[in-house]
């Protein structure tokens, strides 16, 4: 089905077309309209599939139809952690390029400054207000936001944001709200705590299940049953010496994050580190820098597994076995993103096998096992069932410090790295996760004007879109770089 046969506004199409947009994802064909028709929605994709632009769309067609006289605040999502509210900014800026809208993103961090402008394009009334959960309560304790006014309540990665540990905060988020208004909730999965949250905040929803959250198919699967030692030895077998693709090589410690990075640097190979000690600015620095291809191999915590689209990701690294299966979905599913194809590795360590297993008893599948480098001698054997007799008991199994530690700079809570964006950007400023969008169809351009600048800051709150019309001049931006793409969180 092509966006052009939904009836969204001609600027919204303007936008698309400018990018070469023409058909939609089997989520956005199938959620777009029920959201046009003004019912509550529950939706379940697998990452990748294009549902952030499943909601976005008919959003600014709503929005732009009905005006803003008041100057409230008109609609409000809510997401885990500030990439994915930075990533969202993105998409909106892209899609309402023609439109006069208005945008706030609040999440955490920064100087008193940043706070300043994510109350103030609150205060004067923001049309759309992407926020984390913590950061948004602080303000509606502190700033005086009325969100009384909200027609549109949109709660993405849901599941996620259950995990980590956000309902109380949620549902104190719920009740600033209008009981008259449309909901929308998003997740990867759909377990129980899920359907029980959707019942307490959805009216009459209808549900849409593209895909229980298996990985991609295109994604090549393999792991290593190795020893501890053997880890480290294997990474150098596999990269001592460059691939020609970006690699993320995912670990739930940030001390272990930092080791790995020193050591492949050490190796002269092209590597950053990428965890909660960083300040906001570094980590925007190293995703732009690792999204441009001056980075090859980004060692990363969990902070970076939800929410981050980065074009060409070639392999997927698993230094350690994620704690629970979703986690491993989301982490390899940074790789065969746009009907490419990638590979997805994990070491498996002898107390790590009975957690592996679990993953291949919920992906319903064996994973190849792949042979350890000759000159490393041999590895354990493959043994699920003596490995947790073995090693239950030793604080393996829970999601304990480790895995809170790689999330907790994300933002989520309002974390304490980090600048503030707030309102509208300059086009030329909007767009720096040029693949951050992107949908398996469609490999379209930004309009000349929305070429990546970086993040500088606007103090007014907002931006009228309209005044920078006359900046369009082409379906391509000055370097033909990729634009916005409807596509994934």
């Amino acid at each position: 089905m092509r966006f052009d046969e939904l009836g969204l506004d001609a600027d919204i199409l303007r936008s698309l077309e400018a990018m070469n947009f023409e058909e939609m994802t089997p989520v956005q064909e199938h959620t777009i309209p029920i959201i046009l028709e003004n019912k509550d929605l529950i939706g379940c994709a697998q990452t990748g599939t294009g549902k952030t632009a499943a909601y976005t769309l008919p959003l600014l067609d709503k929005l732009l139809r009905e005006g803003n006289p008041d100057n409230v605040v008109k609609s409000l999502i809510v997401v885990p952690t500030r990439e994915l509210a930075q990533q969202i900014d993105v998409q909106f800026q892209g899609f309402s390029y023609f439109l006069p809208l208005s945008t706030t993103v609040v999440y955490g961090g920064g100087d008193g400054i940043g706070w300043e402008q994510q109350k103030q394009g609150m205060l004067r009334g923001s049309d759309i207000v992407v926020a984390t959960p913590g950061r948004l309560l602080a303000h509606i304790a502190n700033s005086g936001i009325d969100l009384s006014h909200v027609s549109y309540f949109v709660l993405d990665e849901a599941d996620r944001m259950l995990d980590m540990g956000f309902f109380d905060d949620i549902m104190k988020i719920i009740k600033e709200l209008p009981t008259e208004r449309q909901t929308i909730m998003f997740s990867a999965t759909l377990p129980p705590k899920i359907r029980q949250m959707a019942k307490q905040i959805l009216r009459n929803p209808a549900e849409v299940n593209i895909a229980v959250s298996k990985p991609n198919e295109a994604i090549q699967q393999g792991i290593y049953v190795c020893y501890e030692n053997q880890k480290m030895e294997i990474v150098r077998a596999l990269f001592g010496e460059p691939t020609g693709t970006k690699t993320i090589i995912f670990s739930s410690s940030k001390q272990k994050v930092k080791e790995l990075a020193y050591t492949l640097k050490r190796m002269k190979l092209n590597a950053a580190a990428m965890h909660s000690d960083l300040e906001q600015e570094q980590r925007e620095e190293v995703m732009l820098d690792f999204k441009n291809g001056k980075i090859d191999l980004l060692v990363a915590t969990d902070i970076v597994a939800r929410g981050i689209d980065i074009e060409d990701i070639g392999t997927v690294v698993n230094y350690d076995v994620p704690h629970d299966p979703e986690d491993y979905i989301h982490r390899i599913g940074r790789t065969a993103r746009a009907s490419a194809t990638g590979r997805a590795i994990t070491f498996v360590s002898e107390k790590e096998q009975g957690k592996f297993h679990r993953i291949e008893t919920f992906m319903e599948r064996d994973v190849e096992k792949l042979p350890i480098p000759e000159h490393l001698g041999k590895g354990p054997v493959y043994n699920p069932d003596e490995s947790d007799r073995r090693f239950s008991g030793r604080g393996d199994h829970g999601r304990g410090g480790n895995r809170r530690d790689g999330q907790s700079g994300a933002g989520g809570r309002g974390g304490r790295n980090g600048r503030n964006r707030s309102g509208r950007k300059n086009p030329e400023q909007g767009a720096q996760a040029q693949s951050s969008a992107q949908t398996p169809q469609n490999q379209g351009a930004t309009p000349e004007g929305i070429q990546p600048q970086g993040a500088k800051e606007r103090t007014d709150g907002q931006k009228n879109r309209r005044n920078n019309r006359r900046r369009f001049r082409g379906p391509k931006g000055p370097q033909g770089s990729p634009g916005p793409k409807p596509g994934d969180n």
